[in-house]
């Protein structure tokens, strides 16, 4: 009895571990589908079976998985938000308060991870603010990622205010709106997308901009 358990038990703990990946590989194949079909063919006329159909499941899976476009494009959204490399990019932003840098090196380093994530987050974002002027509950989801941001933005504020490095006369709530400014898509798009810009300059001038506004 014991050794038919020991050979069936291998087994099915493989047979989990490979249900698990193979639902991983599923998500990240409809993610991807869906981002193609928003960025190709706008988030408004992009259906569920569209997405479905491109990934190779049932649309009923989509559902389950994300229950919509909204979930969707959150989890496009998030994979932009880690940025590259196996340590998620806000992970990388939060440690830079524990190794012991000044304010300028923990900015100069908000620059690069912004130049690192807009390409990634940004055209997601952009189509989306595009479909709200059309739509209002895409106008509400958009504010409310945009207050997402604003909400990160505070914390990052927040630890420089408790650190002692903002500038005298600037509050917690003017450095969150400026440092959600610089991180906007928007500055994103007219700089790079519209100037043509490289990504080092632009993540250099967000720093730079950052440092000059709050420090």
């Amino acid at each position: 009895m014991d050794q038919k358990q020991r050979a069936v038990n291998p087994k099915r703990r493989y047979d989990t571990t490979g249900r698990r990946a193979g639902a991983a590989r599923s998500r990240e194949r409809i993610i991807d589908a869906a981002e193609r079909r928003f960025l190709q063919d706008g988030y408004i006329p992009t259906t569920i079976a569209m997405i479905a159909s491109d990934a190779g499941v049932s649309a009923d899976t989509v559902y389950k998985t994300f229950a919509g476009k909204a979930g969707l494009v959150r989890a496009i959204r998030t994979r932009a938000l880690a940025g590259e490399g196996p340590i998620p990019a806000e992970q990388r932003s939060d440690a830079l308060h524990t190794r012991g840098l000044d304010a300028h090196e923990i900015i100069e380093a908000w620059g690069a991870f912004t130049a690192e994530v807009a390409p990634r987050a940004a055209p997601i974002m952009l189509l989306l603010r595009d479909a709200a002027a059309a739509d209002p509950q895409v106008r509400k989801f958009l504010a409310e990622l945009d207050d997402d941001r604003h909400g990160r933005m505070t914390r990052n504020a927040k630890r420089l205010r408790d650190a002692g490095h903002l500038r005298t006369g600037v509050t917690l709530a003017q450095a969150a709106d400026i440092l959600w400014t610089y991180s906007s898509q928007e500055l994103y798009e007219l700089l790079v997308l519209r100037r043509g810009w490289s990504l080092k300059r632009y993540g250099r001038f967000v720093a730079e901009a950052m440092i000059a506004a709050l420090l």
